[in-house]
């Protein structure tokens, strides 16, 4: 990373390592950010433990999603309000805490209880995260510090099954809470040193009415977008959340554009390249995070693959996107976003369309090929047009902006995530052929069967390509070689 000869300085006027700062934040939010997909390769493991269902075990991953999500928009505050330093250590304690629950505990609730407490500190993190990388270095060189921030926010998450199904052919599912326990306290003593105050704050009063509103409306529609793979979209269970998470969000974005001291400053909304930049992300995202969750279903329900083996297929796309983030953004710095945003958002619309035709006895090499193509390309999207829409905003308000796009991802990638998971049930089900067909031919019963599964995945990669291909329309309203620079 290119750092200035000179040596920065904090809000106390003090000279900090910003090298150090930027290392202790890299390995603290990785570590992070790895636990948010880790269990998903867990499920069966943990089902045999704890005595559970497939319904009951899918809520480490939910509730942890859905937690998140209430806390990012409140942490919009606490960046205005607190110190940067504090802030960002009390979240890995937070995180270490929960952390420590899991790997203690004894009973389903108690492992869910530990899973929330990690999604807290997660929650703070990434947007604390987020806007000190953005913060601490001059718009011109933004690029290249969003790409080590990228590394970290796609490569975690992306590796995050493998580890796990490595882990459980050899040790335990409570080795994976194990494994992070001395990286979250090396943090914690890096942290200590190396971290510094490096945002401006304010004695803020906090409004408890938006704090209410937001955790009710963003809780209550990403819990009616999580149980759609539960129940079908006619269900009150999720329509009354989604409806009743509609109307209370509304009620905060009034009150947040009415009162003097807002929880969240919307204003950001007023720049058009930020808001650009905020929807074509959560565009790109409804695409992306559906599809990782569709992809592995399809490898072990209709490839026959293990978790671990689902898991090492998309391995070499993690590769992709953790090798290409530093690279992009220093192209970024250089030229800008919309050209890398057409490419990219060209190559995750063309081959996320060509998983369309897939069958139950594609190769698993075009499954790898296809899939790192996708990687490549949301690398050369997601970057560069963040960075443009923080590039666009004051300092002042860049916390606020980082808050709101990280809502943004964390709403849009759970109703993609639930749209997808819909299409391919209600696909499969209205194509399973009938009992009777059952009894009479238990054969062509069995092929009928896997050609509706594989017919339910065809249709939930065309929405997929749908969601990409929204993105690429909107990446051609970028400006030429568009950096944000104020």
């Amino acid at each position: 990373m290119d750092l200035e000869s000179n040596r920065p300085l904090d809000q106390n006027g003090k000279p900090y390592n910003r090298l150090a700062l930027v290392f202790t934040l890299l390995v603290g939010t990785f570590s992070t950010f790895i636990t948010s997909t880790m269990l998903t390769t867990a499920f069966p493991t943990l089902m045999k433990s704890f005595n559970i269902s497939a319904d009951t075990v899918q809520w480490l991953t939910t509730g942890f999603m859905l937690m998140m999500g209430i806390t990012i928009p409140i942490t919009g505050f606490f960046l205005r309000r607190f110190d940067s330093r504090k802030l960002y250590l009390s979240a890995m304690m937070i995180f270490f805490i929960g952390t420590i629950a899991c790997y203690f505990s004894h009973t389903f609730f108690e492992i869910l209880a530990g899973r929330l407490i990690q999604a807290i500190g997660v929650g703070i993190a990434s947007p604390v995260y987020q806007t000190i990388m953005t913060s601490i270095f001059p718009p011109s060189k933004r690029g290249a510090a969003m790409g080590s921030a990228g590394l970290v926010i796609g490569l975690a998450p992306a590796i995050g099954p493998t580890y796990a199904g490595w882990i459980l052919i050899h040790y335990s599912w409570r080795m994976l809470f194990l494994s992070i326990m001395p990286v979250s306290i090396i943090v914690l003593i890096l942290g200590s040193v190396t971290l510094r105050k490096v945002l401006p704050t304010r004695n803020a009063p906090i409004d408890w009415s938006s704090v209410a509103l937001s955790v009710i409306g963003f809780g209550s529609m990403l819990f009616g977008f999580s149980m759609v793979g539960s129940y079908n979209w006619s269900d009150p269970i999720v329509y009354v959340s989604l409806i009743v998470g509609l109307i209370v969000i509304g009620l905060f974005i009034w009150r947040s554009l009415t009162i003097k001291n807002p929880l969240l400053k919307l204003n950001v909304f007023k720049n058009p390249t930020f808001t650009l930049s905020a929807v074509l992300v959560a565009v790109s995202f409804m695409s992306m995070n559906g599809f990782t969750l569709v992809l592995p279903l399809y490898l072990q329900t209709v490839g026959g693959e293990s978790p671990l083996a689902s898991g090492l297929t998309l391995f070499p796309g993690a590769i992709i996107i953790g090798a290409m983030n530093p690279l992009t953004g220093r192209i970024f710095d250089r030229l800008g976003a919309r050209n890398m945003a057409i490419t990219g958002m060209f190559l995750l619309t063309v081959s996320t369309a060509a998983f369309i035709p897939i069958t139950a006895h594609t190769p698993i090499v075009y499954i790898v090929c296809l899939y790192m193509v996708r990687m490549a390309g949301i690398s050369m999207t997601m970057m560069p047009v963040t960075t443009t829409g923080m590039n666009a905003l004051p300092l002042n308000l860049i916390g606020d902006g980082t808050v709101v796009n990280n809502t943004a991802r964390q709403v849009f990638a759970s109703m993609g995530t639930a749209v997808l998971v819909s299409v391919m049930s209600n696909v499969t089900m209205n194509n399973v052929p009938s009992q009777a067909v059952k009894a009479a031919t238990p054969i062509a019963f069995q092929k009928l069967s896997l050609d509706a599964n594989v017919l339910g995945f065809r249709y939930a990669f065309g929405i997929a390509t749908v969601f990409a291909l929204i993105g690429f329309v909107l990446t051609f309203m970028l400006k030429k070689d568009e950096r944000g620079l104020n």
